[in-house]
């Protein structure tokens, strides 16, 4: 397998910037995913990994090799697509050992690699079937499959689940994570999906507009996000924010909102302006006795809990509470935070501030 390093890769399209000075790096072995919206440049990055667009500028090394400028076949790499991309006149024993038998490799090895490849995605009984015949997850299957009989340096997938329906999809990732364990393959995979990339990977990019808006371990981004873009995009629901205007000081412990404090892990950095405070809808519990108020707007029953809704003079949150607790649309209540969970973002730059709690996670250049 491979180690991936890319140096501030960047692709413009006319007068349109894709990907912006991209740089980070893919351990060998890792399940590495690009997370983020339609359009914001996760795909154009995986192509220009895999040599299907030539960057604007920037390098891009396969176990120190340069590749920026090679063609995707001199690469040693294999693309797995959303759309399968199979030969629908080929059977799926002849779909699989198609990249083999272009090679030239003789046909005994190659019958003894496409039986190993069928044994380890379970489709030896397959082999002779018509690809017209099969399930979208058997044909996702069979592309797996062609993917993995070469033996390539690393894997590039491209939303592979993305035409699967929402049952199938969770059954074939869990299946992709164990076949993943199994060949320890340097993996690269395109996603929209925050559910998809936080159960999957090992390590996350989030992408907005281009730009590299966190890198790192999906607990860390969930648990200390670095913007407020990857706030909201992460979790559902969503990390609330509740509205604010003042001085935060380096060393404060609490902020200031009207007449209501919140406490805050110890802050390491100043800013004067309108700020937000960021807590996940776990971190909120109904407390009567609590000075932040707030009156009940909905209730949404999840079987183990339940999202309810509460507006506050600083916005509106959701609290994730248990679905036991009994709770009235339209009654008056208070808002305890848990505080060491808590991030405080500065409003104009969408950053978050650092604190005790998440420096050892989050750095600003």
């Amino acid at each position: 397998m491979a180690q991936i390093r890319i140096e501030n890769l960047r692709k413009e399209f006319g007068a349109f910037t894709a990907v912006e000075s991209s740089t980070f790096n893919v351990e060998d072995g890792e399940f590495f995913m690009l997370l983020g919206p339609s359009g914001c440049g996760k795909t154009t990055t995986l192509r220009m990994m895999a040599g299907l667009e030539l960057p604007t500028s920037g390098r891009i090394f396969i176990d120190d090799e340069e590749v920026s400028k090679k063609k995707a076949s001199q690469r040693d790499i294999a693309f797995v697509f959303q759309m399968f991309a199979l030969y629908p006149h080929m059977n799926v024993e002849k779909n699989i050992a198609y990249p083999l038998i272009s090679q030239g490799m003789p046909r005994k090895q190659v019958r003894q690699r496409v039986s190993e490849v069928a044994n380890i995605l379970g489709i030896e009984s397959l082999l002779k079937s018509s690809i017209r015949g099969l399930s979208g997850g058997d044909r996702q299957r069979v592309a797996l499959g062609r993917a993995i009989v070469r033996e390539p340096k690393a894997f590039f997938m491209d939303e592979p689940l993305g035409a699967l329906d929402a049952e199938f999809r969770e059954h074939m990732a869990s299946e992709l994570m164990s076949l993943h364990s199994r060949m320890n393959a340097t993996t690269v995979y395109v996603t929209h999906d925050q559910l998809e990339a936080m159960q999957m990977g090992d390590k996350i990019i989030v992408m907005n507009h281009g730009v590299v808006e966190q890198f790192g371990v999906p607990q860390q981004i969930y648990d200390w996000p670095a913007t407020m873009f990857v706030a909201d995009f992460l979790g559902s629901p969503s990390m609330n924010f509740l509205h604010g205007n003042g001085t935060i000081a380096s060393a404060s412990t609490q902020v200031k909102m009207n007449e209501t404090t919140i406490n805050i892990p110890r802050q390491t950095e100043t800013m004067e302006g309108e700020f937000a405070v960021g807590v996940r809808p776990e971190h909120i519990q109904l407390d009567d006795a609590a000075s932040l108020r707030c009156a009940i707007k909905a209730t949404e029953y999840l079987g183990t809990t339940q999202i309810v809704t509460a507006t506050t003079e600083f916005g509106e949150v959701k609290a994730r509470v248990a679905s036991n607790l009994d709770v009235t649309v339209g009654a008056q209540t208070g808002l305890s935070l848990i505080s060491d969970t808590i991030t405080v973002f500065n409003k104009a730059t969408g950053k978050a501030l650092l604190s005790e709690a998440n420096k050892a996670v989050l750095a600003h250049g």
